[in-house]
């Protein structure tokens, strides 16, 4: 099921505790599309068809990823990403974000 783009906002700026719908949509935006370049194929694609077509779409972006990041390299490449970004603060995107694309992917799809 696909969730609507205001329910999967609320769900990163409550996650998130962001101040604003705007801050929350900078963070999934960034994550997004670097998750996008780290996943291939069916998985890919089924986890686009379960977001908002606006968060479809960037996870989708034919940006590629020469190499897998472990999850620390994903989060310091989420900072550079995120203007005034800490790795702290981009590890609390990333958490907020990604919790929240697992809820919309499903046991199924986690597996």
């Amino acid at each position: 099921m696909t969730l609507r783009r205001e329910v999967f906002l609320d769900h990163v700026k409550e996650r998130g505790t962001y101040g604003t719908a705007e801050e929350a949509e900078r963070a999934a935006r960034v994550v997004l599309a670097l998750l996008g370049a780290h996943l291939v194929g069916d998985v890919r694609a089924q986890l686009a068809a379960r977001l908002p077509e606006g968060f479809a779409l960037i996870l989708l972006n034919p940006l590629q990823s020469a190499e897998p990041l472990p999850p620390e390299r994903f989060v310091r490449a989420t900072a550079a990403w995120i203007e005034g970004a800490t790795e702290r603060t981009a590890a609390w995107d990333v958490s907020a974000v990604l919790s929240t694309v697992a809820d919309a992917a499903g046991d199924d799809l986690l597996g």
